[in-house]
C-alpha cells in the first residue's frame, strides 16, 4: 500500500556528498531520476545510457518496492553490461530509499564505483512515486523529475517539490498531446510560473533524437561539476 504523506514533506539534506572518495579519487557524478509511475523514467534512463556511454563510464541504480522490474528492462535492453546495472528493492515507499533513509542507494552507487569504477556519471532512478518525490543531496548532485503528457496538462500547475524543485523537468511523451487534449504551450507557461528560471525539456524520448535535451543537460552538469572539482 501506498502511504500516505499529507502535506508534510520531511527536510531534504542540504550538503552533497564529498567529491573525494576515501582512496583519493573523484566520485562519479550522480543524477537523480525522479516521476510518477508510467512517465518515462526507465526509458529516459535507458536513452542516456545508449547517448554517453560510447564518451562516458557510466552505472546505474534502479529502485522497486519489491521486484527488480526496472533493472531487468535495462537488462534485456542491453544499454549497460550487466555488471554497471544494479537494482534496490525498497520494501516501502519510494520516498523513504531516495530521501529519507538512502543507506541501501548509497552503498549501491558506492559499491558499484569500487567495482566498475572509475565512473564519470551514476543514474540513480527513483522507483514510481508522485509529485512530491525528491533526492537527499546527501545521494544525488542534481535531480531530474519526469512527467508526461498523458497525466493531464494540469501537472506542471499543480506543483509539488519534484516539480518545482528538480534542477531539470521532463515533460515526456509530447507526441500524445493531440490524442489526449493537452496544450503544451499552456503546460509550458505554467511550469515557468511554478520554476522561475529552472529548466524544462518538452520531449518524446523514444522518438529518434528524443533524449537529446536531456543528455546534452547532463553533459553540461558533467562538464562543471567536474570543472568545480577539478583539484580533486
Amino acid at each position: 500500500m501506498h502511504l500516505d504523506h499529507g502535506n508534510d514533506f520531511p527536510e531534504r539534506h542540504t550538503h552533497s556528498a564529498e567529491a573525494i572518495r576515501p582512496d583519493g579519487t573523484r566520485r562519479a557524478l550522480r543524477i537523480g531520476l525522479g516521476g510518477p509511475v508510467g512517465t518515462g523514467k526507465t526509458a529516459t534512463v535507458a536513452a542516456l545510457c545508449r547517448a554517453l556511454r560510447d564518451e562516458l563510464s557510466i552505472a546505474v541504480v534502479t529502485n522497486d518496492i519489491y521486484t527488480r522490474e526496472d533493472a531487468e528492462f535495462l537488462l534485456r535492453e542491453a544499454v549497460l553490461p550487466p555488471e554497471r546495472i544494479s537494482a534496490v528493492e525498497t520494501g516501502a515507499c519510494p520516498h523513504t530509499a531516495i530521501r529519507d533513509d538512502i543507506s541501501a542507494n548509497l552503498e549501491a552507487v558506492e559499491d558499484l564505483e569500487d567495482q566498475v569504477g572509475p565512473l564519470d556519471l551514476v543514474l540513480v532512478e527513483s522507483g514510481g512515486d508522485n509529485l512530491t518525490a525528491t533526492f537527499s543531496r546527501g545521494l544525488v548532485d542534481f535531480q531530474i523529475f519526469v512527467i508526461d503528457v498523458s497525466g493531464g496538462d494540469d501537472i506542471p500547475r499543480k506543483g509539488g517539490p519534484g516539480v518545482t524543485t528538480a534542477d531539470l523537468l521532463v515533460v515526456n511523451k509530447t507526441d500524445l498531446a493531440p490524442y489526449v487534449g493537452v496544450d503544451l504551450e499552456g503546460m509550458a507557461r505554467d511550469a515557468k510560473a511554478q520554476r522561475g528560471d529552472l529548466p524544462v525539456a518538452f520531449t518524446s524520448i523514444k522518438a529518434e533524437g528524443g533524449v537529446r535535451p536531456v543528455s546534452d543537460w547532463v553533459r553540461e552538469r558533467l562538464a562543471a561539476w567536474t570543472a568545480e572539482n577539478a583539484a580533486a
